[in-house]
C-alpha cells in the first residue's frame, strides 16, 4: 500500500473529525496544522450545554429552505472552522494551514464547491492562518491563499451562498 500524501493525510484527519458533527444537514471538520503539528480541531455543533439538532430532530434552517451560504445566525451549530479557531492559540494559528472536509449528511457525499461561509473566513483571517486546503474528492482538493479573501472581500458586493 502506498504512503498517503500529507495533505490528503491531514484532509483525511478533518473527514474524520467531521463524523462528530451534529448538524442535520451538512458534516465539516477543520484541522489546524502548523509545522507538520496538529493545533486544533472542530467540527459543527451545537454551543456546549445547548441541544444539537440531532438532538432536537430537525434543523430550523432546513425547515425555513434557507439556501447554503446564507442566514447562518439561524443556525444553531458553532462552525468546524470556528470550533478550531477556539480551540488554538493564536500565536500558533500565524502562518497555519486549516484543512477542511464537508459532506452532505443524507447522502455521505462530499460537498460540491464547498467553502467556508462569510463568518468562518472573517475568523480565518483574524487568527493570522495563511491557506485553507477544501477537500473536493477522495483524492483532490483546493487550495485557497486566505489573502485572495482579503483581496476580494465578498462582504463589500452583497454576495450570498457560496
Amino acid at each position: 500500500m502506498a504512503r498517503r500524501d500529507k495533505i490528503n493525510y491531514y484532509l483525511d484527519l478533518a473527514d474524520v473529525v467531521s463524523k462528530r458533527c451534529t448538524c442535520l444537514r451538512r458534516h465539516f471538520g477543520a484541522v489546524i496544522v502548523k509545522n507538520d503539528e496538529v493545533i486544533a480541531t472542530g467540527y459543527a455543533g451545537a454551543p456546549r450545554g445547548r441541544k444539537n439538532c440531532t438532538d432536537l430532530g430537525y434543523c430550523i434552517r432546513k425547515k425555513l429552505n434557507i439556501p447554503r451560504g446564507e442566514r447562518y445566525e439561524l443556525c444553531r451549530s458553532v462552525h468546524a472552522e470556528a470550533n478550531a479557531i477556539i480551540s488554538a492559540e493564536r500565536e500558533k494559528m500565524i502562518g497555519a494551514t486549516m484543512y477542511i472536509s464537508g459532506r452532505e449528511a443524507d447522502s455521505g457525499a462530499y460537498i460540491k464547491n464547498s467553502n467556508s461561509c462569510s463568518m468562518c473566513k472573517r475568523l480565518i483571517i483574524n487568527a493570522g492562518i495563511q491557506n485553507v486546503l477544501i477537500r473536493d474528492t477522495d483524492e483532490t482538493y483546493r487550495e485557497i491563499d486566505v489573502n485572495d479573501w482579503i483581496r476580494e472581500d465578498e462582504s463589500l458586493d452583497g454576495n450570498f451562498g457560496y
